[in-house]
């Protein structure tokens, strides 16, 4: 991975972070890491605790940034939050998965929010 790419990684979780915030999110994690991946931004939202995978596109050259989460990308996060409430003794809460897409144009960022983008079906 390109040092240009993980800026463009670490920025758009920046921005995500903010606009969740700004949307009354709390943040209690970022960058969770484990063997089997990484949760970007683990956060809560009223009384549901809230796993976001962000993705971060400069332009539209390769389709918006909410695209690249895949059926596979999305299974691999259900993994890693369920190992998450694992590690964190966490029981009984409701859990949802949401979606921040990152677009930078000509350095102007958007940022949109997606909750419950996906189930852990």
């Amino acid at each position: 991975m390109t040092h240009a790419r993980i800026s463009l990684g670490k920025y758009g979780e920046d921005l995500a972070c903010a606009e969740l915030e700004r949307r009354g999110y709390a943040i209690v994690a970022r960058r969770f890491r484990c063997r089997g991946g990484e949760l970007d931004i683990v956060a809560r939202h009223g009384t549901a605790l809230v796993f976001v995978e962000v993705k971060a596109r400069e332009g539209r050259a390769f389709g918006d940034a909410v695209e690249a989460v895949t059926a596979l990308k999305r299974r691999r996060v259900v993994r890693l939050a369920r190992e998450y409430m694992m590690r964190h003794h966490i029981g009984d809460v409701p859990c949802r998965f949401d979606v921040v897409a990152v677009r930078l144009d000509d350095g102007v960022a958007s940022v949109e929010v997606y909750p419950a983008a996906f189930d852990a079906d």
